[in-house]
């Protein structure tokens, strides 16, 4: 937690203590909410925020920013650059914040706290998804029946599962369950674990005899007569 030094008020987020220290600044006073700011520059550049004004756009897709470094952090998406690294793994983030988030998973660190249990989070979106378990809040609805969900992934396996059968995946060729060791594609889940045994060598199911009646026909080359009708 980071707190405010003129007033002992506290915030999750420093970004946001920030934006609220410039209510103790009386030099530059916003008419709209009456936040404060140093300078004319930086009052000007919040004041954007009531007009609506975005006087910085994007040349490849359009989308409109009220600050030019929010504009440069945006383009990252498009040109892939990504200069901000983890110093104890390969993983690269376009994004300061992206990078700090992840640095809790070597950290251990949890700053998120549940106030209704003892559950605490790396991230201020898992603490919200988790606070769903507790208000039943399910704002994720289905579009083809009455059913919700908690989180948006939930949904997106709900809709892959329960509203787009097997069949219709074979004719549009959609495989959304990917192997981690070869990168095969499998339309079911079920598919796919079981493809996983050929990595991990698992041999879940014993031989019953009838089973080993049937595997022993390989070595004593007895062959039951097969029939065939017209």
């Amino acid at each position: 937690m980071h707190s405010c030094g003129q007033c002992g008020n506290c915030f999750s987020c420093l970004r946001g203590m920030s934006y609220y220290l410039n209510t103790h600044t009386d030099t530059y006073k916003c008419t709209e909410c009456g936040s404060g700011f140093p300078s004319r520059q930086a009052l000007a550049v919040h004041e954007r925020i009531h007009s609506g004004e975005k006087p910085f756009g994007c040349s490849v897709c359009s989308r409109r920013f009220t600050r030019a470094d929010s504009l440069a952090t945006h383009i990252r998406i498009h040109t892939g650059d990504k200069p901000y690294k983890c110093n104890m793994c390969d993983k690269v983030f376009s994004r300061s914040g992206h990078l700090k988030r992840h640095m809790r998973v070597h950290t251990g660190d949890r700053p998120h706290k549940c106030h209704m249990c003892d559950k605490a989070f790396s991230s201020s979106g898992d603490l919200n998804r988790h606070m769903r378990v507790h208000t039943e809040d399910k704002p994720y609805e289905c579009h083809m029946c009455d059913k919700a969900f908690s989180s948006c992934g939930y949904l997106n396996r709900h809709m892959r599962v329960h509203t787009l059968p097997v069949y219709e995946r074979i004719h549009s060729g959609e495989k959304p369950f990917e192997c981690i060791v070869c990168s095969r594609r499998f339309t079911q889940a079920r598919g796919l674990a079981t493809h996983i045994r050929i990595h991990r060598r698992d041999k879940p199911y014993k031989c019953r005899s009838g089973d080993l009646n049937t595997h022993m026909r390989v070595h004593t080359e007895d062959k039951p007569i097969q029939v065939f009708t017209a």
